[in-house]
């Protein structure tokens, strides 16, 4: 316990470290929200990979997926790192940094107020970055809270008000610089983590072979290509964890502060095989919770013998990894969580300060006042987030799916038919954005899981906004003939 408390003492000095680093070479709103929109390769891949996977993929996602799932759960694993970061980087990368300096935006709702001349569109972005990211947030607090309890034996309240903090402390000082310099060393831990507790996962299991037949042993359907559940939840988890990336503020904010193409071009290479890497072994690892948990051995991962899936992968890292190593998985899902966490903050925050506030409040606002307006909002955001993580209101895979799927389902159509066609009108940006979200939320409270809700929301978003577009057009065209 002393050496496991020594380490987390020692990392969370590292993150100190970044903050003041990047606290020192901050010295405008763009130095604080962008790093000067300077940031090389290697920084822009960990911090877009580290930004992408957190705790809510290794305590939420891996387990819950890898015990109904089994190993068909890593087709996420694939569309992940090459839908939603190879497909990103390719497709996206190099138009989104263009558009960033043609219209000289800092955000996406500042893209969709220039793309569209909408400020009307501006202000549902933001507000829905704010209250939709409140609970992304909090779910990674949450997976985070659950982690430090199972190794520390400590308080739920008490680990959740310790992650806040920290995360507050790094993000008020540096913003994206301390993020970035940090995303680096989370990076490295991230992959050593992971390459050592696939090692011990493996020798448990008596090697890749044997873990195949113990699951079949279990119900054949566990190895097969798709999992018991069947095809559509399956491609309902893929889509949405794949797709949404293509208009997430935090990931597409990667390529605003990206340097150049050549930094696009490295990226791309580095942040696929991190993702395949990290993602590939999380929901490999996930798939053997049926192996290695049951009610009697492990009965804090299970409640009158039904599992409680953000329990699982807490248990199945205790139950594998030997305590004198756990601390090495302790802090790979601190790194994930602790990038993601701060991601969301810097984007959230700007949301309230750069978009809203500057926006339509105060105009005139100066340089260093939306500056040091962001280091409040990060705070407000932060402590809206743990407060939310303190009432424990669904389990984590539920609460991050109707958050991404709501912000894909508003975002996806907008963004990407703006991006590459100029046809895209500013009626189709608002229908689509409105609708998607719109389907998203009814069919979540009808009672359609949060993925398939947030697929069929973004779903919605994608076809709306190029079939507005084709009905104005057509609708012209008409009224000119009649003319």
């Amino acid at each position: 316990m002393l050496i496991k408390t020594l380490v987390v003492i020692v990392y969370f000095a590292v993150i100190l470290w970044a903050g003041i680093a990047g606290l020192r070479r901050t010295r405008s709103f763009a130095d604080y929200f962008l790093g000067g929109g300077n940031i090389g390769p290697w920084m822009s891949a960990f911090t877009y990979a580290t930004a992408y996977f957190s705790a809510v993929l290794f305590i939420g996602f891996a387990g819950s997926v890898g015990w109904n799932f089994g190993l068909s759960g890593l087709w996420i694993a694939l569309g992940n790192a090459l839908i939603g970061v190879m497909g990103v980087w390719v497709i996206m990368g190099r138009a989104i940094k263009k558009m960033s300096l043609t219209y000289g935006v800092h955000t996406m709702a500042e893209f969709f107020e220039k793309r569209y001349n909408s400020p009307g569109l501006k202000l549902f972005a933001a507000f829905a970055i704010f209250v939709f990211f409140i609970p992304y947030t909090s779910a990674v607090f949450m997976g985070l809270s659950y982690l430090f309890r199972s190794n520390f034996g400590m308080d739920y309240g008490l680990a959740l008000g310790i992650m806040g903090s920290m995360t507050a402390l790094y993000m008020i000082l540096g913003g994206y610089r301390s993020m970035a310099l940090v995303d680096v060393f989370f990076g490295m831990i991230m992959v050593g983590g992971v390459l050592m507790l696939l090692g011990f996962t493996l020798h448990k299991g008596g090697g890749v072979v044997n873990i195949v037949y113990d699951l079949q042993a279990i119900n054949p359907e566990l190895s097969s290509l798709v999992g018991p559940p069947g095809w559509w939840p399956l491609f309902c988890l893929v889509f949405l964890t794949s797709v949404a990336p293509f208009a997430m503020p935090q990931l597409v904010q990667k390529f605003y502060a990206i340097k150049d193409n050549r930094a696009i071009r490295i990226g791309t290479v580095a942040s696929t095989l991190f993702a395949l890497m990290i993602s590939g072994i999380a929901y490999f690892i996930g798939s053997t919770t049926r192996l290695f948990l049951s009610p009697d051995a492990t009965p804090g991962a299970f409640r009158d013998g039904f599992p409680l899936f953000d329990a699982l992968m807490p248990e199945l890292l205790a139950n594998v990894v030997p305590a004198s190593l756990s601390v090495l998985i302790l802090l790979l899902v601190l790194s994930a969580s602790m990038s993601t966490l701060a991601a969301l903050v810097l984007i959230s925050s700007s949301a309230m300060v750069k978009d809203f506030y500057a926006g339509f409040v105060r105009k005139d606002a100066s340089d260093l006042q939306l500056t040091v307006l962001m280091r409040y909002a990060s705070f407000f955001f932060i402590l809206l987030s743990v407060l939310l993580a303190y009432a424990r209101p669904s389990s984590i895979v539920m609460i991050l799916g109707i958050s991404w799927g709501a912000i894909g389902s508003a975002f996806l159509g907008p963004f990407i038919w703006g991006l590459f066609s100029e046809k895209t009108t500013k009626l189709s940006a608002l229908v689509s954005g409105f609708g998607g979200l719109f389907t998203c939320l009814l069919l979540y409270f009808l009672g359609k899981s949060s993925p398939e809700a947030g697929t069929l929301g973004m779903l919605t978003s994608l076809i709306l906004a190029p079939l507005v577009t084709w009905i104005t057009v057509w609708a012209n065209k008409f009224v000119a003939v009649r003319g």
